[in-house]
């Protein structure tokens, strides 16, 4: 890997002194923006090494433009097998980079791998080691940055990094490749402006204050906020989060499983930071996460028939005695977040009852009175960013102090049935079977690892007993139900990467920093549930029929999304980010001793055009 150096007066972005505007802006989610080249900054001419060559793409230059204005800092990572094929020069590309910089204005880093395919670098995408490198250049680190490309390769070294990878189709892009991206832009103009409004839908809204909007007027900006003032405007803590809040008692509610109650966390975070007392509404499925999220002073537990998945019919007395025990806990505001699908207003209408003055929540549906903050997020935002859109719409951005992370409260230490720290986690099971990994894959999997020199580690719940005991055979360590979430939850933070579903153990991992393999179905988006912020590989296929269904169970016979992934593009994937094999230990399954391990090939992608 090597960087193509040019002029010091160049390598310094535009947005110097917006840098300085942004110190007191709220949280940051990016903080720089990585661009790969041919495809998305230029038009693409193989192996060009000819700056009378270079077209820019359309609007290339005022969307660069408008990421140094926001203060944003740019690199290019850029695969060149031209130089390891001997088709242009070093001196050849630098003319080429200059000539890009001329018509599209300086970047503060260029990062360059120089190799070709079969030469097994760290740095060729779809590895991550360009990202890497381009964040330490740029002084910040892979989560903070988003990385626009054209091609499949791109989005999977981005997510292998742990940073945000988008998708800007060109006629060369292959259909898996956009069905299995987490972020799709028409062009780099899009996908810039959106780059910015995520970054804004963070901060709270204008300073203007509540109040200053006419009912149900809309203001523009950070994702559509419509204010609609019935209370005191007086008692309301101010919009950028200063405190005024504090002493008043915030009811947050998340009902929905321990999945959904995680990836809240961030938004419950950025409510205490700004309140004095905050009582989190959830229901049964979500306790044991509730009692893991930092932030929470009280959990309530009351199960809400239009939000779970099995729902009993609506009981008039017990919703009696909802709005009973709401009314005891005096809050002086509520704050609902929700999936994309769920609404909030069944709930807001008991909170109206209760005598809640304040209430905000995401809603697409008309509330008439029962919200004073209705936010609008679009389709497509991960749900982490949603649940914190929407605290800071309410006023309560996050702290600058607090990274937008999922965070957890100290776990006791794992079992010592886990072994060493290092182990791979395999949790083959979900509470929605269509989420879950076929169990015969499953088994193959836990072989493959173990063979390739991984110490297995295999999760499951209480009803997962029979499961975890067929997946882990002779060859892993089953923990199946003997752990709850928080002694779950120490048991990844001890891993060196977990293989997992769409399912709370994927972000457990998200607040530990640990490397997920993604088994991802794709019956809800994968850029709304995917690990969030933590380097990911995705396995399966992102366009089968199950796609957006949301089922529960699996619509289409055979599992045909995850079904047909290879166990050894598990291993690849482990390869890809990072996670050695553990070296062989005393406890090493029988079955395996003398077994030979197979040599792997770098993970394949489905990233068109090699470069």
């Amino acid at each position: 890997m090597r960087k193509d150096h040019g002029e010091a007066d160049q390598r310094r972005s535009a947005g110097v002194l917006a840098d300085a505007d942004r110190a007191g802006a709220g949280p940051v989610l990016f903080d720089a923006v990585l661009l790969d080249r041919d495809g998305t900054l230029v038009e693409d001419v193989p192996y060009n090494g000819d700056p009378d060559k270079v077209r820019p793409m359309p609007g290339a230059r005022a969307a660069l433009d408008r990421l140094r204005a926001a203060g944003l800092k740019l690199a290019v990572v850029t695969n060149q097998s031209g130089l390891a094929r001997g088709l242009f020069t070093e001196t050849q590309l630098h003319r080429v980079h200059r000539r890009i910089e001329a018509l599209l204005g300086p970047f503060d880093s260029w990062q360059v791998c120089p190799h070709d395919d079969g030469d097994g670098c760290a740095c060729r995408k779809p590895a991550p080691g360009l990202v890497h490198v381009a964040a330490h250049a740029l002084g910040t680190v892979p989560a903070r940055c988003a990385l626009i490309g054209d091609i499949g390769r791109d989005v999977t070294a981005a997510l292998a990094a742990g940073a945000a990878g988008i998708l800007v189709p060109t006629p060369v892009t292959r259909a898996q490749e956009i069905a299995a991206a987490p972020w799709v832009a028409a062009d780099l103009p899009s996908a810039v402006a959106e780059i910015l409004r995520r970054q804004d839908s963070l901060r709270p809204p204008a300073a203007t204050g509540y109040g200053a909007a006419s009912a149900g007027s809309a203001i523009a900006g950070v994702g559509d906020v419509d204010h609609v003032e019935v209370g005191s405007a007086a008692a309301r803590p101010g919009p950028d989060g200063d405190g005024a809040g504090r002493g008043r008692t915030v009811l947050v509610v998340r009902s929905d499983s321990a999945g959904d109650v995680l990836v809240t966390g961030p938004g419950i975070r950025a409510v205490a930071a700004g309140a004095g007392r905050v009582v989190l509404l959830c229901g049964p499925r979500g306790r044991a996460a509730a009692e893991l999220l930092p932030g929470v002073d009280e959990v309530v537990e009351h199960r809400l028939p239009w939000i779970d998945p099995a729902p009993v019919p609506v009981d008039p007395a017990e919703m009696a005695a909802l709005i009973t025990r709401l009314t005891a806990l005096a809050a002086d505001e509520a704050v609902i977040f929700t999936s994309f699908h769920q609404s909030p207003l069944p709930l807001a209408l008991l909170l109206r009852m209760a005598g809640v003055a304040r209430i905000a929540a995401i809603s697409d549906d008309y509330p008439g009175t029962l919200l004073d903050v209705r936010h609008r997020v679009p389709s497509g935002v991960p749900e982490a960013e949603r649940a914190l859109s929407l605290a800071a719409a309410a006023g309560y951005p996050l702290p600058q102090t607090d990274e937008p992370h999922l965070r957890l409260r100290p776990v006791p230490p794992p079992p010592p049935e886990a072994g060493e720290p290092g182990y791979v986690v395999l949790h083959p099971g979900s509470a929605a079977p269509a989420r879950g990994c076929p169990p015969e894959l499953a088994e193959r999997i836990a072989r493959e690892l173990a063979v390739a020199g991984h110490r297995v580690v295999v999760t499951g719940g209480p009803q997962e007993r029979d499961l975890t005991a067929r997946v882990a055979g002779r060859y892993a360590r089953d923990l199946g139900g003997r752990t709850g979430l928080a002694e779950l939850a120490a048991v990844v933070a001890g891993a060196g990467a977990v293989v997992v579903g769409n399912t709370g153990p994927a972000h457990l991992a998200a607040a530990y920093g640990v490397p997920v393999v993604s088994l991802f179905a794709p019956t809800v988006p994968f850029g709304q549930w995917g690990p969030w912020r933590v380097p990911t590989v995705r396995l399966g296929d992102a366009s089968a029929a199950c796609r957006d269904t949301r089922a529960a169970s699996c619509p289409v016979p055979g599992h045909p999304c995850l079904s047909g992934v290879e166990p050894g593009a598990v291993v690849d994937a482990l390869r890809l980010l990072g996670v050695p094999p553990h070296p062989v230990s005393s406890h090493r399954p029988v079955a395996l001793v003398g077994a030979a391990s197979r040599a792997v090939p770098a993970v394949a992608s489905s990233g068109g055009r090699g470069r």
